[in-house]
């Protein structure tokens, strides 16, 4: 409740008391839309999030003021000209919602928070913030000044030549000096790259610059369209004119990448763009300049931009340079007019509305340079290698194996010459190269993410470069010189690569003199780290983070490198979690959901299934989506249960329903559910797809039970309780076998997925396979403990797969792997470890972890890998390489595993009835195998950093454990040890530290309620 509202707020005024003893320390990390400082927001009412420190331990916050004016010098409150929350007693610092007066357009405002303890005392008050409006618009029309969409008049679609567009203009200003402030928003129907006044626009980045990479992004053009606001202050000031220059590509609204899209067309789309840039002068007046076909903006295609696309790469011809263009004085009177694009006439429904997350961008902290340098002179040995392919011929005099060397070496190759690139890490973005050579050599740089070897699914003679598995996609930057004596340096930025190595020829002879490969991603705030004393496994967590970078771009992609790249919601909501532990996502995946929502209206069966993609149509299928089409449930869980806020849930409250209603009235009494056409994708056990549907059909059903208490809607919840409970009623009948004594689920009961490629036709579903037995587990499909103990032992026994387990499943396809492996698809992936500590078989879970024989994680750390793969064996040195008709090698899925990582190894898990950390669980599991006797992991949680790391000592005998609570929020400790008087902070049983709670003992496992605070702790083991 609030304890005083208005202008003077409650009691002592916030800013009298604060002048007395200030603390911008104390209070600290504000976010507006879950941003820091963010530029051109749409939210009329924004969230506000911000957090404590505190050197006390226990310490709460008992009540906040949130100040909102129009300058820094007015936040105070006594001046506060647009919000003055006064003191509200609550404890919530996570999306607390604005509720002043109406926020105008295009407007900044500044605003701090004053926080008080549980106790009344003053915690401090929070350096100012700021945020920025947008155009606060849906309509395309209102805040826009007349912009409109335009291109270059009588262009044919996909016709040579990127559009160039162009307009000068003055300013109004007396002196050039007079400029306040400038902002541009941006939409293009394609990609686009913005210039003013011949600059590159760039967004702050880690203390410096970058540039974004195609935005606005990929939606559904006939759904939603987005525009980004840049500030170009800095780039107007000083100068007596403006000149704003777009580049436009055709990125995703072009591409074959949105065949079968509503929004596509098989003969191309018209490109364009809308902007309107905003200058405010320190007279208070201001002036617009906004695309519009009224003869002052020019266009051509004849410039260097002559292809581009999302799968295929560019073309970029440097003798077509046209120097100045993007400069005021350049001579444009020999090109085109533009033309307005009748988009709205085609769409009227369609929304243009600021993109809420993080833009893709380029980021030079992970800038990657070449570890080795190879050139190839030929092919040799063709008859003597066992594929026929030979080998390449490599000249060692311009080899360079050192990496140092390499990073900066300049190499030298003529025509029929190759020279091969290795960035040592598989990643995502483009590559930046110099160039010295004669005018009009064409230069090739084709991308891949292996080298073949000499195995029979090589493409090409082993130590050139793998593109087999791109499928049709030409992943190449071409580039033709000016001959420029000084060198040449070019980027693209009209499409990206999967890439680690980079294959370069030439027609004629040229030096490379420098290539790096640069990073891009929409993760660019990673609040996860995890670190052991176990090489391997840090290596498995790279991989994972590095796959998370480079598919989270724009959308969460499944595939960076092929003919793919398409944002499949069943690999999305299994590595949601691990992604937001890893990354500040959480903005980024709620903008997902709502392409989530939009596809399934678009292309969603009955305008009521989920998709098995979003967004566009590719490879969308109407029927049987369970565990994808899921995603549309599980994702804004997800998102709620690691930020605390509720938002998403009641934005996609309708949706949710429509989806859950619509199984309902496939399947009715039977409580089955909808089917699955991909059922436990690429897992090396067959489970049934229609039990893999009606798990998840029972998972949907509980969560939505969860969702609707949470947010009031206490009829509902209980509804889908009921609902939840007759699925699992229903499974038990079909798959629950208890004959003769013995548990089976009989998940043979139906074919498996009879789409995935490269499966064994002969192969058969299985009973009591891996993931059919997580599942049950997981959902509680039994009736009794004895039910549940035998569950527990036979997954046990399939993981172990041990002679005597073997002998007993002759027919089974665990005969053909090693004892303790894994035999999970897609659908088990992210439940296998969690289930198996949380049955009291932490062991087996460890056991997996460590194993790198096939099917494993460190398989592929074995092999070489620096992402995860699609496939459990997408690459062997003793096979080679896996089926070509679907083999990536940068596919986050199977790194879901490191949900696991974060909650029960290093032991930072979430209260699912305390969404965002503000209570949470500390619950390390060690490593029974002795393997691993060090683990430390943090988690910047919504209140602030948590750590938890722990470490085994004096030959086992001991742990010692350091953990951080955050300020305003409280942990459940579970810690393993002898006994309860076991637990101490330095010589004081941890239940008799001031402030902490003895929860009590059991099992070897002693728990406590700890308040925020560090604590350095010991425990005996044995």
């Amino acid at each position: 409740m609030s304890l005083g509202a208005g202008v003077a707020g409650g009691g002592i005024g916030a800013a009298a008391e604060a002048s007395r003893r200030p603390d911008t320390r104390a209070v600290w990390g504000l976010t507006v839309e879950h941003r820091t400082d963010p530029l051109g927001t749409d939210a009329s009412r924004p969230r506000f999030g911000w957090r404590m420190r505190s050197a006390v331990r226990g310490r709460s916050q008992g009540s906040y003021q949130i100040l909102v004016a129009s300058s820094p010098d007015r936040l105070s409150g006594a001046r506060a000209d647009v919000w003055n929350s006064g003191r509200v007693r609550s404890a919530d610092s996570v999306a607390v919602r604005y509720a002043g007066r109406a926020l105008s357009a295009s407007t900044r405002y500044h605003w701090t928070v004053t926080v008080w303890d549980t106790e009344g005392r003053l915690v401090g008050v929070a350096s100012p913030a700021a945020f920025e409006t947008g155009l606060m618009s849906t309509d395309g029309v209102a805040g826009w000044d007349g912009a409109q969409w335009i291109g270059m008049k009588g262009k044919a679609p996909r016709s040579a030549g990127a559009p160039l567009l162009r307009k000068e203009t003055p300013l109004r200003a007396d002196s050039p000096r007079k400029v306040r402030e400038a902002r541009l928003y941006v939409s293009a129907l394609g990609v686009h790259d913005t210039y003013v006044n011949g600059q590159h626009v760039i967004v702050p980045q880690d203390g410096g610059t970058t540039i974004e990479l195609l935005p606005p992004g990929w939606t559904n053009y006939d759904r939603r369209v987005n525009y980004t606001t840049y500030d170009v202050t800095d780039l107007v000031r000083r100068q007596r004119g403006i000149t704003l220059a777009f580049v436009l590509g055709n990125g995703w609204y072009n591409g074959r990448i949105s065949e079968g899209s509503t929004y596509w067309s098989k003969d191309g789309n018209a490109l364009a763009v809308k902007a309107k840039l905003l200058l405010r002068y320190a007279d208070g007046t201001s002036q617009t300049v906004v695309t519009e076909p009224d003869g002052s903006w020019k266009a051509t295609d004849t410039g260097p931009w002559r292809a581009d696309d999302i799968y295929d790469g560019q073309t970029y011809d440097a003798r077509r340079e046209l120097p100045g263009w993007t400069l005021h004085g350049f001579d444009d009177s020999a090109w085109a007019d533009v033309e307005r694009v009748a988009f709205e006439d085609r769409y009227p429904d369609v929304r243009l509305l600021a993109y809420p997350a993080e833009t893709a961008r380029l980021m030079p902290k992970w800038d990657r340079r070449p570890r080795s340098i190879t050139v190839a002179t030929g092919v040799s040995g063709q008859d003597g290698s066992p594929n026929g392919k030979g080998r390449i011929v490599v000249d060692p005099a311009r080899t360079v194996t050192d990496p140092e060397r390499a990073a900066s070496a300049s190499v030298t190759i003529g025509s029929g010459e190759t020279a091969i690139f290795d960035l040592g890490q598989n990643m995502v973005g483009v590559a930046r190269y110099g160039l010295r050579g004669p005018a009009g050599a064409r230069v090739e740089f084709r991308f891949g993410e292996m080298l073949n070897d000499d195995s029979a699914g090589a493409d090409g003679p082993e130590g050139s470069v793998y593109r087999a598995n791109l499928r049709s996609a030409k992943a190449t930057s071409t580039y033709i010189l000016k001959g420029d004596r000084h060198g040449e340096t070019h980027q693209d930025s009209l499409t990206f690569y999967g890439f680690r190595h980079v294959s370069v020829t030439a027609t004629d002879t040229v030096t490379i003199t420098g290539l790096t490969g640069k990073v891009a991603t929409s993760a660019i705030r990673e609040t996860g780290t995890l670190t052991t004393d176990d090489p391997d496994v840090d290596r498995l967590a790279s991989n994972i983070r590095w796959g998370q970078r480079g598919n989270y771009l724009w959308v969460p992609t499944d595939c960076p490198q092929r003919d793919e790249r398409l944002g499949w919601t069943g690999d999305t909501q299994v590595f949601a979690t691990t992604g937001l532990y890893n990354a500040d996502a959480g903005a980024f995946l709620s903008h997902f959901q709502d392409t989530v929502a939009d596809s399934q209206t678009v292309y969603g069966t009955d305008k009521a299934q989920f998709t098995g993609v979003a967004p566009g149509g590719r490879y969308n299928f109407p029927d049987g989506g369970s565990g994808w089409a899921d995603c549309g449930v599980i994702l804004p869980w997800t998102v709620w249960q690691m930020t605390g806020d509720a938002t998403v849930l009641h934005a996609n409250w309708p949706a949710m329903t429509r989806y859950m209603d619509w199984i309902r009235e496939q399947t009715g009494d039977t409580y089955a559910g909808q089917g699955s056409l991909t059922g436990d994708w690429l897992a090396p056990q067959k489970t049934s797809a229609q039990l893999m549907s009606d798990v998840y059909y029972g998972y949907a059903a509980r969560l939505m039970a969860r969702m609707a208490h949470a947010i009031g809607r206490t009829a509902e919840a209980e509804e889908y309780q009921r609902l939840f409970t007759r699925i699992r009623q229903a499974f038990i009948t079909k798959y629950l076998s208890t004959g003769d004594g013995r548990v089976t689920v009989k998940s043979s009961l139906g074919d498996a997925s009879p789409i995935e490629p490269g499966a064994d036709p002969s192969q058969k579903t299985e009973d009591n396979s891996q993931t059919a037995l997580l599942w049950v587990l997981k959902l509680g499909f039994y009736e009794t403990e004895a039910q549940r103990r035998a569950l527990v032992g036979l997954l046990a026994d399939n993981i172990g797969n041990d002679a005597a387990y073997k002998a007993a499943h002759p027919d089974s396809s665990r005969v053909r792997y090693d004892e303790n492996t894994l035999s999970v698809g897609f659908l088990g992936v992210n439940v296998l470890a969690p289930v198996l500590t949380d049955e009291g078989r932490a062991d087996l879970a460890y056991e997996l972890l460590h194993q790198d024989a096939l099917p494993s994680w460190l398989y592929s750390v074995k092999n070489g890998a620096t992402t995860v793969w699609e496939r459990w064996n997408s690459y062997s040195e003793d096979a080679g390489f896996g089926p070509v008709s679907m083999n990536s090698f940068n596919h986050y899925a199977y790194g879901a595993i490191m949900e696991w990582m974060y909650t029960h190894m290093a032991g930072i898990a979430r209260d699912p009835d305390s969404p965002g950390f503000k209570r949470f669980l500390l619950q390390p599991h060690l490593d029974p195998t002795g393997r691993i006797t060090r683990v430390s992991g943090t988690y910047e949680s919504p209140y602030g950093e948590i750590v938890s790391a722990w470490q085994v000592v004096e030959a086992g005998r001991a742990l010692t454990y350091e953990a951080v609570v955050p300020a305003n929020s409280e942990a459940t400790l579970r810690l393993p040890a002898i006994s309860a008087d076991a637990v101490r902070e330095g010589r004081t049983p941890l239940g008799r530290v001031p402030g902490v709670r003895f929860l009590g003992f059991a099992d070897g496992v002693s728990s406590y309620r700890l308040p925020s605070g560090r604590y350095r702790l010991t425990a005996a083991l044995r």
